[in-house]
């Protein structure tokens, strides 16, 4: 595991993209401050800039750099979900407008990972989170079902974990409003 987040970390300083394992499923990434990187698996995904991603963070301290306001309900739901829970915010800050949703939002979700973890903590930034899958395309459950053009596309595929064999599954996604109002997106 170290190798491989050494490998990556030179991969992301250097404005690359990752294939690699998530507290979820397998994702796509980049340094979540660095646009051009972010551009690029936009492409790699065939996917409209009009739809976000979301970003990763190791520890919830890290959520006041990149949120404006954080409402009361997102510690509640952080602290009660069982499963890995990405909140999406009302005002993302100090991140490239390509991974804000047209409204300013941010999807971010805080993972509990090893791997991410410890990569999102050397890098110092967080991380960009995407579906290894082309735009359109069912999210895969396991690293043999990500598609070769994904895995031709990036700058470094991760070793660790591909030959797990247990079907993963994306995280629940929430939104909030300012006023503590709260809407499930994905269960």
């Amino acid at each position: 595991m170290i190798n491989d987040i050494n490998k990556a970390l030179e991969v992301l300083k250097a404005g690359g993209i990752i294939l690699y394992p998530t507290d979820t499923i397998w994702g796509i990434g980049c340094d979540a401050e660095n646009s051009k990187a972010i551009e690029k698996i936009y492409s790699l995904k065939q996917r409209a800039e009009s739809k976000s991603m979301i970003v990763l963070v190791d520890l919830s301290e890290k959520l006041n750099k990149y949120v404006n306001f954080i409402p009361d309900v997102a510690w509640q739901l952080i602290e009660l979900t069982e499963k890995p829970l990405t909140v999406i915010y009302p005002e993302g800050i100090n991140l490239p407008n390509n991974i804000l949703a047209d409204d300013g939002s941010i999807g971010i979700r805080i993972v509990n990972d090893e791997f991410c973890k410890n990569l999102i903590y050397k890098l110092r930034k967080p991380l960009v989170s995407t579906s290894a899958n082309l735009s359109g395309q069912p999210a895969p459950q396991t690293f043999s079902q990500i598609p070769e053009a994904i895995k031709n596309g990036v700058d470094y595929i991760v070793q660790w974990r591909q030959t797990e064999t247990k079907r993963a599954t994306p995280s629940s996604i929430i939104k909030l409003e300012k006023n503590n109002v709260f809407k499930i997106i994905r269960n």
